[in-house]
């Protein structure tokens, strides 16, 4: 056997090293890239509950801010019959069909239609109703339906904005309290930006008609809410 020589000896041993140093090397890079893939995984796992396995909020222990002027409505089969609103899903928004009426005249009109009687008679209301000077009036609990989004009804909560003429646009006021009660209810529901829809997201309707024409308006009011939703109180 023939002795290595020191200079080969310092060269097998120098070898030796760098090997045990791309080893290191790999495994900490292995270590890493199962780490992203971990955190990539859980992120996709907290996406698809977030999004189809949301833990509902119970609608009844959500308690109005004093902002909100709390005037139910009789119950009555044709605006308030009662009917409990277990789960929300989504917000709808509405305008009125009366361009320059109040919150409480929309609200008293409501309430009127409890003395109906035959064939005739329509169902129509809303939780909500926002007035031309930004005042928030309830009609109807959380925890109970409207007759406002037709097939929406049973998952939604509804928002009638008063508008002072034909082009259907809100005025500041009106539009600054729609911001922050969508806001605050989102917060309070546990919805994301996607439970927001127009009356025309559910049925085609031009309703409400001005974020119906301009699209961007809408998309920005929707933007507004998500910014909103940071201070809201």
């Amino acid at each position: 056997m023939v002795d290595l020589s020191r200079e080969e000896r310092n060269y097998q041993k120098r070898r030796r090293a760098r090997r045990r140093r791309l080893k290191r090397r790999r495994a900490m890079l292995i270590s890493v890239m199962v780490l992203l893939l971990l955190l990539f995984i859980w992120g996709i796992v907290s996406l698809v509950r977030a999004v189809f396995f949301r833990e509902p909020v119970d609608p009844a222990s959500i308690v109005m801010p004093d902002w909100v002027d709390v005037q139910l409505l009789d119950i009555n089969p044709y605006s308030r019959p009662g009917t409990p609103l277990e789960t929300i899903n989504g917000i709808v928004v509405h305008y009125t069909a009366n361009p320059g009426t109040t919150a409480q005249q929309n609200r008293n009109y409501f309430n009127s239609l409890a003395e109906q009687n035959g064939e005739s008679a329509t169902s129509v209301s809303s939780h909500f109703i926002i007035g031309l000077e930004g005042e928030i009036i309830q009609c109807i609990p959380l925890s109970e339906i409207s007759y406002a989004s037709n097939d929406r009804n049973g998952d939604t909560v509804s928002i009638e904005c008063c508008h002072p003429d034909s082009s259907g646009k809100f005025t500041d006021a009106t539009y600054s309290s729609l911001v922050r009660l969508c806001a605050w209810l989102e917060n309070q529901l546990d919805l994301n930006e996607r439970s927001l829809l127009r009356h025309y997201d559910v049925t085609g309707k031009l309703c409400p008609l001005y974020f119906v024409e301009h699209e961007s308006e809408w998309n920005a009011f929707k933007e507004d809410v998500a910014e909103k939703r940071k201070d809201v109180s």
